[in-house]
């Protein structure tokens, strides 16, 4: 059973920056960041999967693109989420979701782990 922690979550302005972090206590192959807003259906936010144990392979939904960074230290064994230049439809729930396996497409919530989610409010 892997746990996974996440934190970083906070209020910002627009335009500003956060970066979230999910602390996984046991091997992960397959990470990623998800987010569910009021009212809304949970939705993928940015993938990553190991390349030859090197760079990770990275994949991000069209409305983060640009915007956000997904990054792993496997030393640490922990997943990060960079946001930058915020926009009030950022506000969500963000979770951290793992698995021990290739999940294949990204975007699926068949992640046998999630976290129990950090908080971003994006607002003037």
């Amino acid at each position: 059973q892997v746990q996974l922690v996440e934190s970083g979550g906070a209020s910002v302005q627009p335009g500003g920056s956060l970066r979230l972090s999910c602390a996984a206590s046991g091997y992960t192959y397959s990470m990623a960041w998800f987010r569910q807003a009021p009212g809304k259906e949970r939705e993928g936010v940015a993938g990553i999967f190991p390349n030859l144990g090197l760079v990770g392979r990275t994949y991000y939904a069209d409305s983060v693109k640009g915007r956000f960074t997904i990054s792993k230290d496997n030393a640490k064994n922990t997943l990060y989420l960079q946001m930058n230049s915020l926009k009030p439809e950022d506000t969500a729930m963000y979770y951290c979701a793992a698995d021990t396996d290739y999940i294949g497409i990204w975007y699926t919530e068949k992640y046998a782990f999630w976290g129990q989610g950090t908080q971003v409010t994006v607002s003037s």
